[in-house]
């Protein structure tokens, strides 16, 4: 090198070279969680000391703020290369969890109830309850014991147990009403006046006994199968009043008519003046005619007439 040019060059950057394989340690200012502890790694990057552990992590779903003085506190202690320069700095620690199912804490709650006179269909209501937030992961162990019901006042109470890896057990009293519920048949879509219930139109659950109205349809069976008179939106009871057995004959529809008397039986084209289910009777104008008799519906497009019922009256020839 010119000996000029080495007298030129700054002192520090002479030690460059050194300094670049010199260890940088950097404030982490968020970090996430999912162990009990917090380690060095999870405060500062670039340190030997990743691994050490500093303390207790939050419970899951909460966090902690290291603020300037307490870093430089946790710094010093495990032999950090770190200093504040403003002492405004910090580090938020966040350990991300999950609520308890409610629906898993009332499972659990009504077995325990079970044996102390609780109906098997009746609807808990948990009072004030708020879940446990649980580790992102884990799986909870829950139990209940201590129960209490009141039949008189159908008031309940039992001790939730939660356990789970990564997080200490927790115990709460949780109490509440239970309800009385019925059976109802409710659609799963919104079906149209004159709609025919397939199988995965309705389901049968358990409501609240106050919202089953007098008429509501109680099986599956009394539903699938039937056609609607009136419209119904998605999980709103069936009502028996608003069902009927499907038409097989519209009203219109130019139908097959079987005409039978006794040694006699012969067919003929008719219109339909009205809808029916099969077995239903109806008015039917014969074509060739013009006579309008009554009829059974006995399938699609096809009724049956018998002599011995005779006209009921002409149509008007047009």
């Amino acid at each position: 090198m010119d000996r000029r040019l080495f007298l030129l060059l700054p002192a520090g950057l002479l030690a460059l070279p050194g300094k670049a394989r010199a260890q940088v340690v950097v404030l982490r200012t968020q970090s996430l969680v999912d162990d009990q502890v917090i380690r060095v790694s999870d405060i500062f990057e670039g340190t030997s000391k990743g691994d050490v552990v500093v303390g207790a992590s939050p419970n899951p779903g909460q966090r902690f703020v290291i603020e300037a003085s307490q870093l430089a506190g946790i710094a010093r202690r495990f032999n950090v290369d770190w200093r504040p320069t403003s002492g405004a700095e910090r580090s938020v620690i966040e350990r991300p969890g999950r609520a308890l199912s409610r629906d898993a804490a009332v499972e659990v709650l009504r077995a325990e109830l079970s044996g102390l006179g609780l109906p098997a269909d009746a609807e808990l209501e948990l009072s004030a309850f708020t879940p446990p937030i649980l580790p992102l992961n884990a799986i909870p162990r829950l139990s209940a014991e201590g129960g209490n019901y009141e039949g008189a006042s159908n008031r309940f109470a039992a001790t939730l147990v939660v356990m789970a890896d990564g997080m200490p057990s927790i115990r709460m009293r949780v109490s509440g009403r239970a309800i009385a519920t019925a059976p109802a048949v409710v659609a799963t879509r919104r079906l149209a006046v004159g709609d025919v219930v397939k199988p995965e139109d309705a389901k049968l659950v358990q409501l609240r006994a106050e919202r089953v109205r007098p008429g509501s349809a109680q099986r599956l069976e009394d539903v699938v199968g039937m056609q609607l008179r009136r419209p119904i939106s998605t999980d709103l009871p069936f009502m028996g009043a608003d069902l009927m057995v499907p038409h097989v004959i519209a009203k219109n529809e130019t139908v097959t008519m079987i005409v039978e008397g006794p040694g006699l039986s012969l067919t003929t084209q008719g219109r339909a003046l009205e809808a029916a289910p099969r077995g239903g009777r109806l008015n039917v104008m014969n074509l060739a005619s013009r006579n309008v008799v009554e009829a059974e519906a006995i399938g699609p497009g096809r009724v049956r007439v018998s002599l011995g019922a005779g006209p009921l009256r002409s149509a008007e020839r047009s």
